[in-house]
């Protein structure tokens, strides 16, 4: 099952018009890309330690967009985060993003996140927990960093309002939209996922990680 739910989420990333190919004056893409449960599994290795990390594997220039494949890990949100380091400032330097509110709606949620043009397809691997998605951010920050490997480019972030909560656990496949809300309310213990990221080549095409880069 989980096989075929990969498979169906790369050849509906690849199926395009050619006119886009056209339009962008790039060449159509000749070879296949083979990314080794090896090479996966190294880069997972390296997050286990941290309380959250989130990194590509491989980004692939298909021509008309790029592709990448990234993997997540997320510990337990019942356990606190340690005191964050001061950042000088930056955080509330940075643009403003979402709705601008000068009374917050009651309730809201932490944490969450959008993207300005990066798709997110998820399929849990290991653990599980609660993620939320939809609603609106308030008064938000946005961060316009974009770092050759990702993750996933310019991104707003802030507090969540009219959200949905979604229990998922292995095998379950989650599929975020450019500017959708999304993060995760509660984990238990763990969670680790893929992510499928086609994206308007805000990454860069053929960017490899450092970890299994030879």
């Amino acid at each position: 099952m989980k096989s075929t739910v990969v498979n169906v989420l790369l050849i509906a990333s690849v199926l395009s018009p050619a006119a886009a190919f056209a339009q962008a004056g790039k060449t159509t893409p000749t070879t296949a890309t083979y990314i080794m449960k090896e090479d996966i599994d190294k880069v997972g290795a390296t997050e286990q330690s941290q309380r959250t990390r989130d990194e590509n594997v491989k980004i692939v220039d298909l021509g008309y967009e790029n592709f990448a494949l990234g993997i997540i890990h997320r510990g337990s949100t019942r356990t606190p985060a340690p005191p964050a380091a001061g950042d000088g400032g930056a955080a509330a330097q940075a643009p403003s993003c979402g709705r601008a509110m000068a009374t917050l709606p009651p309730g809201g949620t932490p944490g969450g996140i959008t993207h300005d043009f990066q798709t997110e397809g998820y399929i849990i691997t290991s653990g599980g927990g609660t993620m939320f998605t939809d609603g609106y951010i308030v008064n938000g920050r946005h961060n316009n960093q974009n770092p050759q490997g990702g993750p996933n480019g310019p991104t707003c972030g802030g507090m969540a309002y009219d959200v949905k909560n979604v229990a998922v656990m292995v095998g379950d496949v989650v599929i975020v939209p450019p500017g959708v809300v999304h993060g995760w309310s509660d984990i238990p213990e763990h969670v680790d996922y893929l992510s499928f990221r086609p994206s308007q080549n805000i990454l860069q095409g053929g960017w490899v990680n450092p970890t299994i880069a030879k």
